[in-house]
């Protein structure tokens, strides 16, 4: 077989199934892709002897009969995640020579289902962004190209996005705080999900905002995205937040039948100065929802305007209390101190040097928002709007809405250094559509659904029930199967 490494992970495991392939060779095929992509910078560690050792013990495995759905898939993990022996930077000085000696528990499913980890994925400085420019490793390229700039690949699981869309592995792991899966995933032109809040263990994985943040599979079809997240998914007593509840066999809802199913069209996500092509591809998925025998109604989600201003003081709140513990002390980067310098100093310098820009900037306004005199006055009135807005989805979905049909971004791709310089607003505008699904907790899925007029993918998103993640994915089953985008990046890196 050639071109392993474009297969999907439904085609490969059918493949390693029927004995046509091993893992082994699947794994080679990546590695020499990743080889061969230098320019687009997503993979930073490189792992090769591991994914080598693990391809041979999937084979094993293969041959004895004991084969999950995993078996022998090479995959990609966000920096994000903390795997043992391996480099964990979440992509921040500040956690330079940081090797843990644990897996976080979603890298560790991954794992024990007999998944191969060919190295860890570029990302922006501890998820905080929205392009994957604020990442200690440079920029991630996004490997769709129209002309001569070089393109945000969508952040913060940016480096995750690039290596899917580029065939470089067959899946990644992302994280999704207000849209870092869902974004990246409509600019590359792939399959980005986050679950409900709590579907998967956060242990393990360097926090940002611990309310809100949430890992998910990132794919190159619909089905995929259900294959590992069930692998991903499952109760875990380590973190509290983790919910104890049974993890369904996700593949198996995908019919593509959602006759009679209520689909929402939120008439708040019609944004002054959207873009047509954004509106008319909006359109079309309503219409190829309702061709396939949904009803399409709309709804109100009245507090959706003031999702993004609760969003930026909740998550640089619970993100300068989480970022506390880098110190210079135990672990990581420590600055050079002088004669005379005490452990205030060493806190200084170290942080000032370990931390970049954006973080920087996020954990100040944090700290701000917590302060004595200001702590009623933002932090707990957004707070109050969060729950304002969860209850607007609450009441939507108890009216009998199953899922609702969204835009995934305000825009397609930008190019590499438009906006970040410019005006950091500007760039948190991109988050605009997917931010409330994190506020209340909602799984979301963004699903590939056209091209703009200069070549660039677009993606529509679906928000679901809580815990209902196999309904939403087989609406997204039916989107995608309608929708029939195949187009890929031509090989330019």
């Amino acid at each position: 077989m050639g071109d392993l490494n474009k297969l999907t992970i439904a085609e490969a495991r059918d493949a390693l199934a029927r004995g046509e392939t091993t893992a082994v060779e699947l794994t080679e095929a990546c590695l020499g892709a990743i080889e061969g992509a230098g320019k687009l910078n997503a993979f930073v560690h490189h792992t090769p002897e591991i994914a080598r050792d693990q391809a041979r013990a999937a084979d094993a495995r293969l041959k004895a009969g004991d084969a999950p759905a995993m078996c022998g898939i090479p995959l990609g993990i966000k920096d994000l995640f903390c795997t043992k022996g391996v480099a964990s930077q979440a992509g921040s000085r500040i956690l330079e020579g940081f090797k843990p000696e644990y897996e976080s528990t979603v890298s560790q499913n991954l794992l024990d289902a007999g998944a191969v980890m060919l190295g860890k994925l570029n990302m922006d400085e501890f998820a905080m962004g929205s392009s994957n420019e604020t990442s200690v490793y440079g920029d991630v390229v996004n490997p769709w190209k129209i002309d001569e700039r070089d393109l945000t690949p969508g952040g913060s699981s940016g480096g995750s996005a690039s290596a899917v869309a580029a065939d470089l592995c067959l899946a990644a792991t992302g994280t999704d705080t207000g849209g870092s899966i869902r974004q990246p995933a409509a600019f590359t032109g792939i399959t980005g999900m986050k679950p409900t809040y709590g579907r998967c263990s956060r242990w393990g994985i360097v926090a940002f905002a611990s309310s809100l943040d949430q890992a998910g599979p990132m794919t190159k079809t619909v089905r995929d995205a259900a294959i590992m997240l069930a692998a991903m998914a499952g109760h875990d007593p380590k973190d509290s937040t983790s919910a104890d509840i049974p993890v369904p066999d996700f593949e198996a809802a995908l019919t593509g039948d959602i006759r009679g199913k209520v689909i929402g069209i939120p008439r708040e996500y019609r944004m002054d100065g959207m873009p047509d092509e954004i509106e008319a591809l909006w359109a079309e998925g309503r219409r190829m929802l309702e061709d396939a025998g949904a009803r399409i109604i709309d709804i109100s989600l009245p507090h959706t305007k003031y999702a993004l201003p609760a969003y930026y003081v909740i998550a640089p709140a619970e993100a300068s209390s989480n970022l506390a513990r880098y110190d210079g002390v135990r672990y990581g980067h420590r600055a050079k101190l002088a004669a005379g310098d005490g452990i205030t100093e060493m806190y200084e310098k170290t942080r000032a040097e370990g931390f970049g820009p954006e973080v920087q900037r996020r954990v100040m306004i944090g700290t701000y928002v917590l302060s004595a005199g200001f702590y009623d006055a933002y932090y707990n009135r957004a707070r109050k709007v969060r729950a304002l807005i969860k209850r607007d989805f609450d009441e939507v979905f108890d009216q009998g809405v199953d899922a609702i049909l969204t835009p995934a971004t305000p825009s397609a791709a930008f190019g590499l250094g438009e906006m970040a310089e410019a005006d950091p607003v500007r760039m948190y505008l991109n988050d605009v559509f997917t931010v409330t699904v994190n506020l209340a907790g909602l799984p979301g899925i963004s699903v590939p659904a056209g091209l703009d007029a200069k070549g660039l993918p677009l993606g529509l998103q679906l928000i679901g029930r809580p815990w209902e993640e196999a309904d939403m994915l087989n609406t997204a089953y039916a989107l995608e199967a309608a929708a029939g985008f195949v187009s890929k990046p031509a090989k330019w890196w």
